[in-house]
């Protein structure tokens, strides 16, 4: 009962600061919160992409490198659509730079 009543208390007291008017942002014009917020969503974002563009890269680059040392006459048939697909990955990452990008200069 405690913890609800105290969990209470300070979301209200949290709430007022969240309700209080600031001045009008200019015609067309982004509040500050907004554009902090989107420089933190354009930074994540880009952090997420990159980290899982580079764990899909290595998971790809280990399974066809295994692939080869299996049956290394099939090399040549592992190597060209590992590229290729490690060419795709890259580019959505790519992709979520180019976004995040937008996000930040359109500030």
């Amino acid at each position: 009962m405690k913890k609800t009543v105290l969990t209470t208390a300070i979301v209200l007291a949290l709430a007022s600061f969240a309700f209080a008017a600031e001045g009008a942002p200019a015609a067309g014009g982004l509040s500050d919160s907004v554009k902090v917020a989107i420089a933190i969503a354009a930074g994540f974002g880009i952090a997420i992409a990159a980290a899982f563009g580079a764990l899909s890269q290595a998971k790809g680059l280990s399974t066809a490198l295994d692939g080869i040392a299996r049956n290394p006459a099939a090399s040549g048939k592992i190597v060209t659509p590992m590229i290729i697909g490690l060419a795709m990955i890259e580019s959505l990452v790519i992709y979520s730079l180019v976004i995040s990008l937008m996000l930040v200069l359109k500030l």
